[in-house]
């Protein structure tokens, strides 16, 4: 019985050691490691206007305005692409003034051009503001970088002047998305 116990003991104190071997930290005078990252396509952008406000000239000229923004995207490499789009989420109101769904008149729009820096490119020609259907602003191609401080952009509003506006404030909210892929 007490052999029984010496074998087993010892047999215990054997594979302790190895163990401890297997899990031992070997200290060294420098070590190393591997910094590793995966680089994403991102996009962001600050609207600098919160209120953009159209102002019309003498005589029913159309009303005008611009919103500025400055953007930052990067996109894939090879068949990366982004883009910045604009939505009138709530129209215009009180009621009695312009509308971006049912203007008092066929053919009253809140339309609008737009210029951006590089890497973007503006959305061709006039827009048309809806409020069910996102409208381009911008677009970018496969491997886009902006800077790091971002790019520059903007949004010349147009707006018709109906007489049949009731006179007052109105005003509606337009939301830019940007998006990177």
């Amino acid at each position: 019985m007490k052999q029984r116990f010496a074998t087993c003991l010892s047999a215990l104190t054997v594979m302790l050691m190895l163990a401890a071997a297997v899990h031992a930290q070997t200290f060294q005078p420098s070590g190393s490691t591997t910094i590793s990252v995966t680089v994403a396509a991102e996009a962001s952008l600050y609207i600098e206007d919160s209120t953009t406000t159209l102002s019309g000239g003498p005589l029913f000229s159309d009303y005008t305005g611009t919103t500025r923004f400055t953007y930052k995207i990067r996109t894939s490499q090879g068949s990366g692409t982004g883009s910045i789009t604009s939505l009138v989420t709530a129209d215009f109101s009180p009621a009695g003034g312009p509308s971006v769904s049912n203007p008092p008149t066929a053919g009253d729009a809140l339309t609008y051009t737009c210029s951006v820096s590089s890497p973007a490119t503006a959305c061709s020609g006039t827009q048309t503001a809806s409020t069910t259907a996102a409208q381009p602003v911008a677009s970018f191609g496969a491997n886009a970088r902006s800077s790091r401080n971002g790019n520059s952009g903007q949004v010349n509003w147009t707006l018709t002047n109906d007489p049949l506006y009731a006179t007052g404030s109105y005003s509606a909210t337009v939301t830019f998305t940007v998006s990177a892929t």
